[in-house]
């Protein structure tokens, strides 16, 4: 009779426990850690992971009649590795969640159902191949016989076809550096030798992605494999037909933007072959196999962080996490680097390599800031331009040269205000404005970018019946100013809005990278690592909304959106004009642009200003996000949620609020923070612990179980 086992079964779900169920196996057989099976918890059949196997005495210790059978096993799906329980458990540790919640993000049902899918036509394949090769030989008549073997070769190509393909062709060599690249190249190889990541803080234009290209290309012939991640799925796009050149077998893209049938595929692929992964920050959660090397291209882009659901996680720390667990080597790249970066290299926790020189030898742009209000008071505005920028447009459109535009709101209008009461009007589901959008048919429509509503646009206010008067300009109108401005001039608009049609945002990002667009209109999506070489021009619109926000990073973050925008332009041989319209000309972050040292002397104010107000990277910042849709309610929880915090015997922490955010309810639910600052000392992992104990303990005291959560580090 098979011996009966006690296992533990890690399950996609928020439990900070690991139930225990029974299997039966022969004497002598081990089910290994990984192995997936089909279990009940609560009523619903969940596909689990084993992370263990548990001692008879103390499964008995809990009572056998508690402890269920497996409903069997998940037949045909791959094994968690342990490396990828490694990660989760580090990443549940770090953020604040569950080990459950990290295997769901990384295997949702849809993945899930799309590997039963695949592993279902697998077995359909081999029954009939089964058949066919009965068939075969018990043919009496040869032409019969034939007709089965070639029916069994159709077999035999449509498994091969399903099976992810290896390198055919001739390994491609890397791509050829400069002198300056080659030194930058050969100290990130001694920093890896001292096992710590690499931060390469390379100017725009300086050709990092070509460092990047011959580390991945040495890392693979020693026959491990590379995991490539961008920030944004546009920035992947681009830089994919440049990996290609030099790995044309081995490289893999993984995205939300792909099909789950690809993805899937992807991970089909990278469990079996040498590969290159490019990928955003989701790519951290693929089985990875005998990882070398990690790069982290724009490592200061917010776009790494996800805010919901759990695990809240930063993909650049989740992929320092996972190079270490694989001892690979890592490289964390950008032109203005995150202060925490910078901060890890003060302190040798990471290894600091400069790249001050472009790759075509190109002087930084020249940088002017315009003024708005003084040009407003002597008649030198045109709607959102200014004479000075329209001067400065069509004087680069004479010579040949391209411009980009960012302005960073989406949509027609920003908001909107009646003309007789003042009222702004708002989603009733959320505390925000409403957008005003226009689609290609001149329909106009209202659009919530917090919720996402959709409401008909009458031109008229609610209340009182008064005509609605458009504030603030958004990239459509900005686009459309820029067509009458220019009226000889291709414009295309990239945005979130039309970056949702793959194959329009291909199109756009090639025909301006071809030279078949001249001005290009964007939100910060423009601003990220693209490479246009006849961008001559780069103007940022209204650029006070970027410094307009309630947060402590809000500065260094304006500073890195625009050293990114100024980068674009004059990446070849030629100088490039960066402008800036503004309301607050003498601002510090738009006058540290204008010197040589500037930038430089910026940070180092903005890390002193961290390191005064017990900021990161000089603590650990962790939000209680509370969400209810009882005012009351909400208001009375997080008073009494402030109190136990500080209650809790967390050693030198700080707890600010709670407070209202600056967009307090969203789809219905109103919205509340309680901010804790913990010291960056020995006593940080037991505050940690401290604050997620006593979060749990009040949720289940107060009856409020899934109404609070931990952000930690948030952006």
């Amino acid at each position: 009779m098979p011996e009966l086992r006690y296992i533990q079964v890690l399950l996609p779900l928020r439990l900070k426990w690991e139930p225990l169920y029974s299997c039966s196996l022969p004497e002598g057989e081990e089910i290994p850690v990984g192995t997936r099976v089909r279990v009940e918890f609560a009523g619903k059949e969940y596909v689990g992971a084993v992370t263990a196997e548990a001692a008879r005495e103390a499964a008995l210790s809990i009572g056998e009649n508690r402890i269920k059978p497996i409903i069997g096993y998940a037949d045909g799906l791959e094994r968690i590795t342990t490396e990828e329980l490694a990660l989760w458990r580090q990443v549940a540790d770090y953020y604040l969640c569950t080990a459950g919640e990290v295997f769901k993000a990384a295997y949702p049902q849809g993945k899930v159902e799309e590997e039963e899918t695949k592993a279902r036509i697998n077995e359909r394949l081999k029954q009939r191949l089964a058949r066919k090769e009965e068939q075969i030989a018990r043919a009496r008549k040869e032409e019969t016989r034939l007709r089965y073997i070639e029916e069994r070769d159709r077999i035999l190509e449509e498994m091969s076809l399903r099976q992810a393909q290896g390198p055919v062709n001739e390994p491609v060599e890397g791509p050829e550096l400069s002198d300056a690249q080659n030194d930058a190249y050969s100290k990130i190889k001694n920093v890896f030798k001292s096992w710590k990541p690499a931060l390469l803080r390379g100017v725009t234009g300086s050709g990092k992605t070509e460092i990047y290209l011959k580390l991945a290309r040495e890392t693979l012939d020693n026959g491990r494999n590379v995991l490539f991640l961008v920030p944004e799925i546009a920035l992947s796009r681009q830089l994919e037909d440049r990996i290609r050149e030099f790995f044309p077998e081995e490289l893999q893209v993984v995205h939300s933007a792909e099909s789950a049938s690809r993805r899937a595929e992807a991970s089909s692929f990278i469990r079996r072959k040498p590969y290159l992964v490019l990928g955003t920050r989701s790519s951290v959660f693929l089985p990875h196999r005998d990882l070398g090397l990690v790069i982290v291209d724009e490592e200061h882009d917010q776009s790494y962080k996800q805010d919901n659901p759990a695990p809240r996680y930063n993909g650049r720390e989740a992929a320092i996490m996972l190079g270490k667990i694989f001892g690979a080597d890592i490289v964390l790249g950008s032109a203005t680097p995150s202060l925490e970066s910078l901060y890890n290299c003060s302190v040798r926790r990471f290894g600091l390599v400069d790249l001050n020189r472009r790759y075509f030898d190109a002087e930084d742009s020249d940088v002017e800031i315009i003024d708005t209000i003084a040009e407003r008071r002597k008649n030198g505005m045109v709607g959102s331009f200014s004479r000075k920028l329209i001067d400065r447009v069509n004087g680069t459109l004479r010579d040949g040269g391209q411009v980009a535009i960012l302005r960073e709101r989406r949509s027609y209008s920003t908001m909107l205000q009646c003309q007789e009461c003042g009222e702004i009007i708002k989603c009733p589901s959320c505390n925000a404005a409403l957008s005003l959008h226009k689609k290609d048919d001149g329909t106009e429509r209202l659009v919530c970018h917090y919720c996402g509503r959709v409401f008909e646009y009458k031109g008229t206010c609610s209340k009182c019946g008064g005509a609605l008067r458009p504030l603030g300009a958004g990239t459509q109108r900005i686009e459309e100013e820029v067509n009458t401005l220019f009226p000889g001039a291709r414009v295309a608009r990239l945005d979130s809005d039309s970056a949702r049609n793959r194959k329009l945002e291909t199109g756009i990002i090639k025909d301006f990278a071809e030279r078949k667009i001249d001005i290009l209109v964007g939100t910060r999506m423009v601003a990220k690592g693209f490479d246009f070489s006849g961008l001559s021009l780069v103007a940022v619109l209204q650029a006070d909304s970027l410094l307009g926000q309630q947060d402590y990073r809000a500065d260094e973050q304006a500073l890195q959106l625009l050293e990114q925008f100024r980068g674009r332009c004059g990446r070849r041989t030629e100088k490039g004009l960066f402008v800036i319209q503004t309301s607050q000309p003498d601002h510090p972050v738009y006058r540290s642009l204008l010197g040589d040292s500037g930038v430089e002397e910026t940070v180092t104010t903005l890390l002193a200003e961290r390191k005064l107000f017990g900021y990161p990277p000089y603590s650990r910042v962790i939000n209680a996000v509370v969400k209810d849709y009882n005012l009351s309610r909400i208001g009375l929880m997080t008073r009494d949620l402030a109190a136990a915090l500080k209650d809790s015997g967390m050693k030198g922490c700080r707890i600010k609020g709670p407070y209202s955010p600056a967009v307090d309810r969203v789809a219905r639910e109103y919205i509340r923070v309680i901010r804790i600052l913990l010291p960056k000392d020995r006593s940080l992992s037991v505050n940690k612990k401290c604050l997620s104990d006593t979060v749990d303990w009040f949720e289940k005291e107060r009856k409020y179980v899934g109404h609070v959560s931990l952000d930690v580090d948030p952006v």
